[in-house]
Formats: C-alpha cells, structure tokens, sequence
C-alpha cells in the first residue's frame, strides 16, 4: 500500500480517492475568518485581566485560525516530513471535511501522521 517515499496522508488520499486539491479548498472554506470570529477576539480583548463569569465565558470560546492550509505545506505533509501540531490538526480538519462529503468515516490524526 505505501510506496517508501509515500506518507500515510498520501496513502490515504489514495486509497479513498480524494484529490490533494481539496484539501487546499476545505481548509480554506473551514479557516476562514467569519463575523463571529472576530467578535470572539474582541470579547477576548475586552475581558482581559478580568475574573468574572463573562471572561470565563470568553475564553472558553475559540476561534477559527484564519490560516487554511497552503501548498508548501501540502507538500511537506505528503512528503512525510516534518508538521507542527497545529498544522496537522488542520490537514486533518480538511481532510475529515471532504471524508464528510464522501460519506467516509472520519481519519484521526495517527492515521494520517
């Protein structure tokens, strides 16, 4: 199944059929900064310093990143080399997209890493 110049990532791309491509258009439809988004990091901002029930509130919310997936890292990802967590984490939210889409089950992360 796997070349030796092959990741499990391209493996699995591979094997169920999903254009690399895609990864690329998920990622940037899901990371995308929305008005919600930013409404989170003022209210983050905002309630900074502060202990009350409404700064607990704030940052127990999270954000999307507003950093989708780009090609060089694409490339290194099918490469097999080297990703930082949250990048991985990001591959592997695109790629659970477009499983959704193909009604396939959804990867986790030591099975594309």
């Amino acid at each position: 199944m796997l070349t030796g110049s092959q990741s499990k990532l391209a493996g699995y791309l591979t094997e169920n059929k999903i254009d690399p491509a895609r990864i690329l258009v998920a990622s940037k439809q899901i990371e995308t900064l929305q008005p919600e988004d930013r409404a989170i990091r003022l209210a983050k901002r905002q309630t900074r310093g502060k202990e009350d029930d409404a700064a607990k509130a704030a940052k127990a919310k999270r954000a999307r990143t507003g950093r989708p997936v780009t090609l060089p890292g694409l490339t290194k990802a099918l490469k097999g080399e080297s990703l930082s967590a949250p990048y991985k984490l990001r591959v592997l939210r695109a790629v659970a997209r477009i499983a959704e889409q193909k009604k396939l089950t959804a990867p986790e992360l030591s099975n594309l890493f």
